[in-house]
C-alpha cells in the first residue's frame, strides 16, 4: 500500500511517517522509482514504535536515539560516561575491585581484639 494508505490505518499523517522514516523508525525497504510500499512488517514496526513511545513517553527523536545508541558503540559510551558523571549510572564495578574489597573486609575483621564477622558468611 502508498504512504498515504498506510498513514490512515496507523491514524498519522502522511508527513509524520515521513519523518518516522528519516528518523531510522522504519525498515529501509524501497520499491523501484524510490516509492515506499507499506506491507505488514512495516505497519508492524510503526505500531510497535507508537506503542513504546506511548508508554515509555518520549519522542520519535528520542526513541531513534535511543535505538543509535544501542546500534553504535561509540555512542553508547558517551552516553554512558554522561550518566556517570551527572550521577544517573553508577560506575560498572570490576571484578578487581570486588576482590580488593572483600580482601580489606576479611582484614578488618581479622583485626586482633576483634572477632570475625560470621554473620556475613566471612570466615
Amino acid at each position: 500500500m502508498r504512504i498515504t494508505e498506510a498513514a490512515k490505518r496507523l491514524g498519522m499523517s502522511p508527513r509524520m511517517l515521513r519523518y518516522r522514516e528519516a528518523l531510522g523508525l522504519l525498515p529501509p525497504i524501497r520499491e523501484q522509482g524510490a516509492h515506499r510500499r507499506f506491507g505488514a512488517e512495516e505497519l508492524s514496526a510503526v505500531a510497535q514504535a507508537v506503542e513504546l513511545e506511548k508508554r515509555f513517553d518520549v519522542s520519535p527523536a528520542e526513541l531513534a536515539f535511543a535505538l543509535r545508541a544501542l546500534s553504535e558503540p561509540a555512542v553508547a559510551a558517551a552516553v554512558r560516561d554522561l550518566g556517570v558523571r551527572i550521577g544517573r549510572i553508577q560506575v560498572p564495578r570490576r571484578a578487581l575491585d570486588f576482590e580488593q574489597e572483600k580482601a580489606l573486609r576479611l582484614l578488618r575483621n581479622s583485626a586482633p581484639g576483634r572477632t570475625p564477622d560470621r554473620t556475613r558468611g566471612n570466615r
